[in-house]
């Protein structure tokens, strides 16, 4: 059986946060620094660089944008915010004061849609600056990761107990969940056009199916409090476990691995896969952590080796 080896990269003191990370277009990881208000960049060997924005304005999820820059939320400035990979950033205010825009994601109409946590709206912004907003049919349902179908965006709605979807013209479908009180808050779509979402206070994993079946899959640890999630190229879904200090794996039959991460309270919060196809995380506690397989046949283990951490901050 394969093991599995972890790497932390510093890139921030404790202070700084990193919370998000994406693969960039320049293929180096790009990544939110929430506490500091600053964007990072690493190439894994190379020092990290930081562009200050707004020490208090909280950029938070960030994605890569059809334009070949990168696209962030802030969410204590109320803003989305873009930097290109030459460091210049553009900041574009919202028509909603006081929005606490959260999740962010390119739609299939290639413009930017993310969430407004604090105004029960969803936000579509283009390449040029024009946002337009859109009512949730709920109150108080603080909607939060958001992610692309081939037609659609999903979000979850943590206070709700639901995931939504809305169409490019702006109907909005909200879709219980099984569990009561789940505060569902990561959310991904897989290349089938499954839908898998985190449940935080559940401790559960949520998949929703194209013809709408929904399953939940209960983690061994059910206070692991699971957070952010995505979908490598084997169809794998991977998630962190906030509260439990792991990453973890579910396969389409169900089966769920976990990983320790080898700091202990590093806080992963962000998972994506990263230009070298291993699995990143971003550690709220100043690093980012890879995980790869140490053979290239992988697929699932239950074991890992000792991590290798290395200081470049």
């Amino acid at each position: 059986m394969t093991t599995w080896q972890f790497e932390e990269y510093v890139v921030s003191d404790p202070a700084g946060g990193p919370y998000a990370l994406t693969t960039g277009p320049d293929s180096a990881l790009w990544f939110t620094l929430v506490h500091s208000g600053q964007i990072g960049r690493l190439v894994p060997g190379q020092e990290p660089v930081h562009h200050q924005l707004a020490p208090d304005s909280g950029p938070t999820v960030i994605c890569t944008g059809p334009d070949g820059a990168l696209w962030f939320t802030q969410y204590r400035a109320h803003r989305i915010g873009r930097i290109t990979t030459a460091g210049e950033v553009t900041e574009f205010p919202l028509p909603t004061a006081q929005c606490g825009p959260f999740g962010i994601a390119v739609g299939p109409d290639r413009a930017l849609w993310f969430t407004e946590t604090a105004a029960d709206r969803i936000g579509r912004i283009t390449m040029q600056g024009s946002v337009t907003e859109y009512p949730l049919p709920r109150t108080g349902a603080f909607p939060s990761a958001i992610a692309a179908s081939q037609d659609a965006m999903w979000f979850t709605m943590n206070q709700a107990g639901a995931i939504g979807r809305i169409d490019m013209d702006g109907r909005i479908t909200v879709h219980e969940l099984p569990t009561e009180a789940a505060a569902p808050v990561g959310i991904t779509v897989a290349q089938d056009g499954t839908v898998w979402f985190t449940e935080i206070a559940a401790g559960q994993i949520g998949r929703r199916t194209p013809d709408g079946q929904m399953t939940e899959y209960p983690l061994p640890d059910r206070s692991a409090r699971p957070h952010a999630i995505t979908t490598d190229a084997q169809g794998t879904t991977w998630f962190t476990e906030w509260g439990a200090n792991r990453v973890g794996s579910l396969t389409g039959d169900g089966n769920v691995t976990v990983h320790d991460l080898p700091t202990p309270a590093s806080e992963p919060h962000g998972i994506t896969v990263g230009p070298d196809s291993a699995l990143w995380t971003a550690l709220e506690t100043g690093a980012l952590a890879r995980l790869a397989p140490t053979a290239a046949d992988a697929k699932t283990t239950s074991s890992a080796v000792p991590t290798e951490k290395r200081n470049l901050s």
